[in-house]
């Protein structure tokens, strides 16, 4: 890795127990990231540290006492379906704790230990849990998690939570919509699941401009986003100064992923996480990144293996997947750029125009 960068990994084998058949969300996806980690010479370079998984009281911070109870209990009884997309069997409550618990481990790590890039490779993953409601795949948002430890555990008044996965991000902007700690951004497919995420949705009350939703058409790819990251994300975060960067790093907006329709590759993966890590160093802020959605394997390890790399400043030569097989038009988003930049609160250095 470049210079001193220490990677280190936070896994466990209970999220392959979790599965239900022929479900996108698989173990097949923690299998597929590992085993292009080993191929890579990465996954010897890392440590992989034990862990605990979340207390009661950490997923109490962020979701309600009914929501884990109905998911414990679900899990009790031998499993079932929570909704048409997400379900339970009898080790998902197990497998969720212990993915919460590894994105708190990577905070802490972040947070105590000079030069580390922290991954928290997990699943279920969490983005889309709301307080009240698991969802979407979703059983505890592992990022707001692990977001609330830090300034509880930690002392951190400001946390950034940038969601870089296809869909929108609702479970994070729920809990943290009213509050001014916690830059939620999203760049997200829209319209597309779950239907929230529009650039009018940006924070209430004294947290008015503290959400930055991102909501870009599909057929988007390399340019585009790259465009939105250089003259919305980077502003944004450098506005905001977190004292610590939660990626919640999901890889389904790349070109082969069978449940969207972006164009990503995983050489914009690398080239985004080159830009974060240059914003971080700027505003002295730790990342830490916890895995979320990406239902194509090869798509899913070769991004995370490109992200981590571009975080540790180390180059990456060859995009092993390459261009879209079949590419598409891509949009113009040059006019919503520019109406975010005039509208948005946290961008425009005014109360806004919403």
């Amino acid at each position: 890795m470049s210079g001193t960068v220490q990677l280190v990994g936070f896994y466990d084998d209970i999220f392959l127990a979790h599965h239900q058949w022929q479900h996108p969300e698989r173990p097949e996806r923690v299998r597929g990231v590992r085993r292009i980690l080993r191929e890579s010479g990465l996954f010897d370079r890392m440590t992989w540290p034990d862990f605990s998984p979340a207390t009661e009281a950490q997923i109490h911070a962020v979701h309600s006492a009914a929501l884990w109870r109905s998911v414990r209990r679900l899990a009790s009884m031998g499993g079932g379906e929570i909704d048409a997309d997400t379900y339970v069997n009898a080790f998902s409550a197990e497998a969720a704790v212990a993915a919460a618990g590894a994105a708190i481990a990577a905070v802490d790590v972040a947070l105590t230990t000079a030069d580390a890039l922290p991954v928290a490779l997990v699943r279920p993953p969490g983005h889309h849990a709301t307080p009240n409601r698991a969802m979407g795949f979703c059983l505890l948002n592992n990022a707001a998690i692990a977001a609330r430890h830090a300034q509880k555990a930690h002392n951190i008044g400001r946390v950034a939570i940038l969601d870089w996965d296809v869909h929108h991000g609702n479970g994070t902007q729920d809990i943290f919509y009213d509050d001014p700690s916690v830059l939620a951004i999203s760049l997200h497919q829209f319209p597309f699941y779950p239907g929230t995420g529009a650039f009018q949705q940006v924070g209430s009350r004294e947290a008015f401009g503290s959400t930055l939703n991102v909501p870009l058409p599909a057929g988007c790819g390399d340019s585009d986003y790259l465009q939105a990251w250089q003259q919305l994300v980077t502003p944004a975060l450098e506005h905001f100064r977190p004292e610590l960067i939660l990626l919640a790093a999901g890889f389904d907006a790349h070109w082969r992923d069978p449940l969207a329709g972006m164009q990503l590759t995983i050489a914009g993966y690398h080239r985004m996480a080159a830009l974060l890590r240059e914003t971080a160093q700027q505003i002295a802020a730790p990342v830490a990144v916890i895995l979320e959605g990406g239902y194509d394997v090869e798509a899913l390890g070769h991004g995370l293996r490109a992200t981590l790399l571009g975080l540790a400043g180390d180059a990456m030569h060859i995009d092993a997947l390459g261009e879209p097989s079949h590419p598409h038009p891509q949009p113009h988003i040059e006019p919503l750029l520019i109406e975010m930049r005039r509208k948005h609160p946290l961008l425009n250095g005014q109360s806004g125009e919403y």
